[in-house]
């Protein structure tokens, strides 16, 4: 009866106008570790803006593939911006006070896009599943359509699920305590502080903790052994090394991002054999650092996005190069310009003679500048009309 009474119960409810965020307590040098996530931040934040770039302006990497690699690089971009400004200004500046309602907001997007990220490495699997079962077909099964759908019934799934887990809270009266011993409002922390039965909230995170890591890290592992049944049976040994060094990486992305979240939901939610300080570190870490992990050793080592990016910076240091006032491009071309007004009638033969063999003189030493190959060849006979060029007597000057 307690479960339904707190679903039903309309009774004076008592809010707090917040909470006060107070991990890290035992912790002599705090700030280090702050400082240390700035850093990881930023590095998070370059490296995922700079997939999803790379992805968007190259139409012809909007595969079915790369839907679910962007997917991944937009997910760890709004879960490592809802978490560490938030730890920063907690811990770092002291400014520990959250209001009573973006406690729960920020809840709801912290699950949510935690939920998301578990969904896109189970997804990144199927992936990996499709291309080692069925090669020839990989691209009529896993179509973009098809990715799309599978990613837009996550998100909608993980909104839907954790929208519920969350707003079951507000049936909860806070009138004790309001210090929330973790590293943001987490739930059981939050929920654990209420005056009445919080038995429905229970059964939320459990269920919650269920369908957002152990159901998708199942799939992985029954996905990964359905791989490896598939590249022992390829009788080519070259076949099968290729096929698992295409799964390398993505295995380092599930082993870092679910190991730490089990093994701490296990033991500090249901058997609380953790220190508390040591369970909100611990978390901290697994929160934050497989967002910058994830881009580094999966998505921006990906081959093709590999090749796109050595042609993105390619081009701008090209273009730096030709726009700069010092470079041989511009004084070729302002030479040249030289060259094609002193040639009109009106213009001084020996001057023009002079500007032809600086000109030319240029002209080599600019190709032998170039890093794309260098033709010997072609460097010599441009040296020799420059040589021959002062054998050639000036033009006859033209009578008025």
């Amino acid at each position: 009866m307690s479960f339904f009474r707190t679903l039903l119960n309309d009774s004076v409810l008592i809010r707090p106008p917040g909470f006060y965020i107070i991990g890290f307590e035992t912790f002599p040098f705090i700030s280090v570790y702050f400082i240390f996530l700035a850093f990881v931040y930023v590095i998070t934040v370059l490296s995922n803006s700079l997939v999803i770039y790379i992805i968007v302006v190259n139409h012809c990497l909007h595969t079915s593939k790369f839907i679910a690699v962007v997917n991944l690089a937009v997910i760890d971009l709004v879960l490592t911006t809802c978490l560490i400004p938030s730890m920063i200004n907690v811990f770092l500046i002291k400014d520990n006070f959250i209001p009573f309602r973006l406690c729960f907001v920020q809840m709801f997007v912290y699950y949510t896009f935690v939920s998301l990220e578990s969904y896109a490495l189970a997804i990144l699997a199927y992936d990996r599943l499709v291309a080692i079962h069925f090669p020839l077909r990989q691209n009529s099964i896993n179509t973009v359509q098809s990715m799309c759908c599978i990613v837009g019934v996550t998100w909608w799934f993980a909104f839907a699920v954790t929208a519920f887990s969350t707003g079951i809270m507000a049936r909860l009266s806070f009138c004790g305590s309001v210090r929330v011993f973790s590293y943001f409002c987490d739930y059981a922390p939050v929920f654990r502080l209420a005056c009445n039965d919080y038995t429905m909230q229970w059964w939320a995170a459990s269920v919650l903790t269920i369908l957002i890591l152990v159901v998708p890290f199942t799939f992985i592992l029954l996905s990964y052994v359905s791989i490896l049944v598939a590249v022992f049976r390829m009788k080519n040994l070259d076949s099968r090394v290729k096929a698992l060094a295409t799964c390398v990486e993505h295995l380092i992305l599930v082993a870092v991002f679910y190991f730490p979240l089990i093994i701490i939901f296990t033991i500090g939610f249901y058997l609380r054999l953790i220190d508390p300080d040591r369970r909100v570190l611990s978390l901290s870490l697994a929160s934050c650092l497989p967002p910058c992990i994830n881009p580094i050793v999966y998505s921006l080592k990906t081959k093709e996005i590999k090749i796109r990016m050595q042609a993105l910076f390619r081009k701008n240091n090209v273009g730096v190069d030709q726009t700069s006032p010092n470079s041989s491009h511009t004084k070729v071309f302002a030479l040249a310009t030289a060259l094609a007004t002193v040639n009109m009638p009106s213009g001084d033969p020996q001057t023009n003679h002079a500007l032809q063999a600086s000109f030319f003189s240029l002209t080599v030493s600019h190709c032998n500048q170039q890093p794309y190959g260098h033709n010997s060849a072609t460097s010599t006979m441009a040296e020799q009309n420059v040589v021959n060029l002062d054998s050639i007597p000036p033009p006859p000057l033209e009578r008025g």
